[in-house]
């Protein structure tokens, strides 16, 4: 349940930054941190939790993965804004088709996970389909594979990390904050209206509530099969991109 409302969520969001394409994707990115960071806060603080990110905090080995969670996610997020404001919303779509491959893989070779017969076969089914995909390209699909390659790489970080979900996702907001802060006061940028506005702080609800569901999905569940769920959100990109 956890994983299949994270991808739906995933696979309609196309539609909230098509509302944005006059905005550059470093903007967005900026507002995405701080919003997510700001929202974030505020439900620990509702749930007098600080003191629980204590122990989180003094490990240095966690410390070091969920600062790379962190960069991991940002590099997808500006991927993928890019990729939706300049109206190249099919190669993303082909990137969350490869990516639970690549779950898959990183599962199995660093999690020690094993697939069953059916799952090998549905795997195999997959990586055909993707192969036909990339391989009828005009070009290297290089927002794909990015895409693919970040957020297969952030969830393999996040299940290294024993931490609650919220907790771990505001530390890597966290340490992205003071670089979204710089960027957003260095950026050459108009006022935005009011409208533009709404949208960009908004991001930061919208953002967290995937995340940490995804993240209540892998404390759950073997990498492998949050890999096979993810089919729901490239599939529902697919269908924005043609259909809308």
């Amino acid at each position: 349940g956890y994983g299949l409302t994270a991808y739906t969520m995933w696979g309609v969001f196309p539609i909230y930054f098509r509302a944005l394409t006059h905005v550059s994707p470093w903007v967005i990115l900026g507002h995405r941190i701080l919003w997510s960071a700001v929202f974030l806060s505020v439900i620990v603080s509702l749930r007098r939790e600080w003191p629980l990110l204590l122990p989180v905090v003094r490990e240095r080995r966690n410390l070091l993965l969920l600062a790379a969670g962190g960069v991991l996610i940002a590099v997808n997020w500006l991927v993928f804004i890019h990729a939706v404001v300049t109206g190249q919303l099919l190669e993303p779509s082909l990137g969350y088709f490869i990516n639970p491959l690549f779950s898959v893989a990183l599962g199995m070779v660093f999690l020690h996970e094993r697939l069953r017969r059916w799952q090998w076969v549905a795997v195999v089914i997959a990586g055909l389909a993707v192969a036909n995909l990339t391989f009828r390209g005009e070009r290297i699909p290089w927002i794909a594979l990015s895409l693919a390659g970040s957020f297969g790489l952030y969830g393999l970080v996040r299940k290294k990390v024993d931490i609650n979900t919220l907790h771990g996702l505001l530390v890597e907001t966290t340490v992205l904050l003071p670089v979204a802060l710089v960027g957003l006061m260095s950026l050459p940028t108009s006022q935005p209206s009011p409208g533009t506005l709404g949208l960009l702080s908004f991001l930061g609800v919208i953002t967290a509530i995937p995340l940490l569901l995804f993240g209540a999905a892998l404390r759950r569940l073997p990498l492998s099969t949050v890999g096979f769920l993810q089919y729901v959100g490239p599939t529902l990109q697919f269908l924005v991109a043609i259909v809308l």
